[in-house]
């Protein structure tokens, strides 16, 4: 829209800032402020995205957009045409500064982005056209910035428990009136391990469904016109994309699968990628829930006896303590942390496998239809299949995360590098995790049904059936020899290679160096 009055304030709205109850709207005027916001071909297309981020976001923003124009606020929202002529070559830069010109408001606000490149290219932008910019503090988030610094303060290294205790005392969750944790424990994680066993997950709750509204349904078609060429698929979309639909999407797990979701946390079942777990990430991600809002109802089900203690904890913990964690690792460790790269033989792109799941590994395989389908995956396909063959392998930190950021529908810059560069692919050399996520095939078939049908024998490291992981788990650890040595958490780790006669570790240094020619030339393993 085009606006004859003086502006004020021009408030940005990023696509990951859709926040009803946001800071932004503490003192905003209808009469003399502007919401501007913005879809781009740039950022739709600076890495290959997923066709379900590209729909989850744009849609997510036109019905915040209509929201706000409901609540009597006016909005400049520039919506992506589906002539991709008329608008291919305008950045979302491009785009502000022309607004800055035309509209020349008084002043810029935003609430601080959670990601940098963002933050220096609104910047950038505000420089440029003279303008004075106000950066706000996200109080979406538990912990700030200066309680972070102060967290930081006398300590040699950042440990997540320490944080995270930290974190359940201050805001009072979980704790009795001595700050004592509840039932006596911070951490219930040794209750969070089970597998499912040879019976499987039985009969498992169905996920709410969320059919697409008419707004989804002109984003999809542009999704699938505009960016025919990008990976996924967009003929089961699902996801919640207004503020009632995340609300739904968080009552429905805490009555259905909260109560088992500590149990089988760590637990993976072929053709099923939900199991008990939430799929609230993206809507936290975009704001369209709060985590005080998703930890107050966990918690408020465990007092009322409707979920056990270990779930509670477990799903306080990754928001509270790991979400909250790396966020602020983010921020203090940035820019310099995308650069990162403490095994510094780690330079491979991802598989191509990673794009289209075409692979013989059962457990790759069903990962990746799961991401293609739904652009999701609990932690652990996350962690201990996909990442894991990314790090043994030896792919690049950084390529890992743009692919992350590419495929996964609640990836965002803050959350993705410390989790794939850090935790995943142990690039930053310890900062988020203290030892590498590594282990042999034998790991996925104790937390998996995958290996029982898999063409390769998760037991073998050499020879034509030996499992991929296996094979690069004991190279990886052969090539790391020197540098794991040091690490206390990796001893166990380094004595079982040390007890690998030499002609053993022969064959497996050739079966890699097979594996990794194979796959660098496109050939299907």
């Amino acid at each position: 829209m085009t606006t004859s009055s003086p502006i004020r304030n021009l408030v940005l709205v990023l696509g990951d800032q859709l926040d009803h109850s946001s800071v932004l709207f503490d003192t905003f005027d209808p009469k003399q402020d502007l919401i501007w916001m913005a879809e781009n071909n740039t950022e739709a297309t600076h890495v290959w995205c997923h066709k379900i981020r590209l729909v989850l976001f744009f849609s997510a923003m036109r019905h915040f957009r209509d929201v706000q124009i409901d609540h009597g606020r006016n909005v400049r929202y520039h919506q992506l045409s589906d002539d991709p002529k008329k608008d291919k070559g305008i950045d979302f830069k491009e785009l502000l500064q022309a607004d800055l010109k035309e509209l020349n408001p008084e002043k810029m606000r935003v609430v601080s982005p959670g990601d940098m490149k963002v933050e220096h290219l609104l910047k950038d932008a505000a420089d440029e056209a003279g303008m004075e910019l106000t950066f706000l503090e996200d109080t979406h988030f538990y912990v700030t910035k200066a309680m972070f610094s102060d967290h930081t303060k006398g300590r040699k290294t950042l440990i997540m428990e320490h944080f995270y205790r930290e974190q359940r005392k201050r805001f009072d969750i979980l704790v009795d009136d001595k700050g004592k944790p509840e039932g006596g424990s911070w951490n219930y994680d040794d209750q969070n391990r089970e597998k499912f066993g040879k019976q499987g997950p039985g009969g498992l709750p169905s996920p709410p469904v969320f059919e697409p509204t008419s707004v989804t349904s002109v984003v999809i078609k542009l999704v699938e016109e505009r960016f025919k060429d990008h990976p996924g698929k967009l003929d089961s979309f699902d996801w919640p994309v207004t503020r009632e639909g995340a609300l739904e999407a968080l009552d429905d797990f805490i009555e259905h699968r909260l109560p088992k979701f500590g149990t089988y946390e760590d637990a993976m079942w072929q053709e099923e990628a939900l199991l008990y777990h939430s799929r609230l990430s993206a809507l936290m991600n975009l704001k369209l829930l709060n985590p005080r809002e998703c930890v107050d109802a966990a918690v408020n089900a465990y007092h009322k006896g409707n979920a056990p203690l270990n779930s509670v904890e477990g799903f306080v913990r990754q928001i509270l303590g790991w979400r909250e964690f790396i966020r602020a690792i983010y921020h203090q460790e940035m820019p310099s942390y995308a650069d990162r790269n403490a095994l510094q033989c780690a330079d491979r792109d991802v598989p191509t496998f990673f794009w289209d799941g075409e692979t013989d590994m059962a457990c790759v395989k069903d990962c990746m239809d799961s991401v293609i389908k739904t652009a999701w995956n609990h932690h652990i396909p996350r962690l201990m299949v996909l990442g894991q063959f990314s790090l043994l392998f030896g792919v690049h930190p950084y390529k890992f995360h743009e692919w992350h950021m590419a495929m996964y529908a609640d990836a965002i810059d803050w959350v993705s590098l410390p989790n794939t560069l850090g935790m995943s692919q142990f690039g930053d050399g310890g900062i988020v995790g203290t030892k590498p996520y590594c282990a042999s095939g034998n790991y996925i078939n104790k937390m998996s049904n995958y290996c029982k049908g898999c063409r390769y024998n998760f037991k073998e490291a050499h020879g034509e059936n030996a499992c991929p992981f296996t094979t690069l788990y004991w190279d990886f650890l052969d090539r790391h020899q020197q540098a794991f040595t040091k690490n206390r958490r990796m001893v166990f780790q380094m004595k079982n290679l040390e007890r690998k006669p030499d002609e053993e570790l022969k064959k497996i240094r050739i079966q890699a160096d097979g594996l990794r020619e194979k796959i660098d030339s496109g050939v299907r393993i």
